[in-house]
């Protein structure tokens, strides 16, 4: 049995032009609007859909092997999503059926 990945009420999966599937808005979103939390256990190996966030407090980069539709997000070098920690915002105004992306960026923190 798949997962339908259906449950975020902001967005939808779908094949996506950039690479395999990805995930798309339902209807407009505004700027600042939070999406959705990258849900999955903890994890110390990296995978095609592990997340890697720096833990400033700890000053290490912890991983999440997601297991939601946010699973899904695809890289762009102009995206219009950023994350708070785990939790993911609209960086701009996102159109209804618009890619949601964000930046992969590995640059190290200072």
């Amino acid at each position: 049995m798949s997962q339908s990945y259906d449950d975020n009420p902001l967005v939808y999966v779908d094949d996506s032009p950039i690479h395999g599937r990805g995930v798309f808005a339902r209807h407009p979103i505004a700027r600042d609007v939070y999406i959705g939390t990258y849900e999955g256990p903890a994890t110390d190996s990296d995978g095609m859909h592990v997340l890697w966030l720096w833990n400033e407090e700890r000053k290490c980069w912890e991983g999440i092997d997601g297991k939601n539709e946010l699973r899904f997000l695809n890289h762009s070098a102009k995206p219009n999503a950023d994350w708070w920690g785990n939790e993911l915002y609209a960086i701009r105004n996102i159109a209804a059926d618009e890619e949601i992306t964000f930046d992969y960026g590995w640059d190290e923190p200072e």
